[in-house]
């Protein structure tokens, strides 16, 4: 299968994303209101609608990056709001991404549409655009699927043995607050280099 940015933009345009629930995940939410530092610089990858970003932008955070591959969800994103500013929504492959170091990056369903032999790429991507001290956090389905298509899950072991070389594990748990389809499934983590 070729998850492509042909393969993304059809299912935006077809609205074939049963995985976004319309709002920012409850715990993302719950991590979000515990940040106090308003200028920490936040990349959120293979944002999709990205309702992190609205709820981050409304909270006063301004240094937010979204990339996508599709250019769809960004535009759903600056319809939205429409003061983001357009330098900070960037239509590219992840992996392509260059440079810049953030404080926090937000994982809510990326790493999950990626197929799993390119896992190892993402942990090491991620090590790379984090500042010393800086943050991976998110969610990670803990379960498997048998669709051969995303999205694509795993389990604990399995996270802890391909993220341990690149960045250190502080939390790593069942999400006590998932959405009800999601309760049981998803493991809340943070991730610190």
């Amino acid at each position: 299968m070729n998850l492509n940015k042909a393969y993304w933009d059809k299912k935006y345009t077809h609205d074939k994303t049963v995985w976004d629930i319309g709002y920012i995940s409850p715990p993302l939410r719950a991590y979000i209101d515990q940040l106090t530092d308003k200028e920490i610089k936040i990349l959120i990858p293979g944002a999709g609608n990205g309702y992190e970003v609205d709820y981050l932008y409304d909270k006063g955070f301004t240094n937010i990056h979204v990339i996508d591959i599709s250019a769809k969800p960004l535009q759903n994103i600056k319809t939205r709001i429409p003061t983001f500013p357009d330098g900070q929504l960037v239509q590219m492959d992840f992996f392509d991404l260059e440079s810049p170091r953030f404080d926090l990056i937000l994982e809510q369903t990326f790493f999950c549409s990626l197929e799993p032999s390119h896992r190892k790429a993402y942990a090491m991507k991620m090590h790379g655009l984090l500042n010393e001290k800086g943050k991976l956090v998110g969610l990670l389905f803990d379960r498997t699927f048998k669709n051969g298509s995303p999205p694509f899950g795993g389990n604990e072991g399995e996270y802890r043995s391909l993220f341990t070389p690149y960045l250190s594990i502080k939390v790593l748990e069942p999400a006590y607050n998932s959405i009800k389809p999601r309760k049981g499934n998803e493991l809340f983590f943070i991730f610190e280099k």
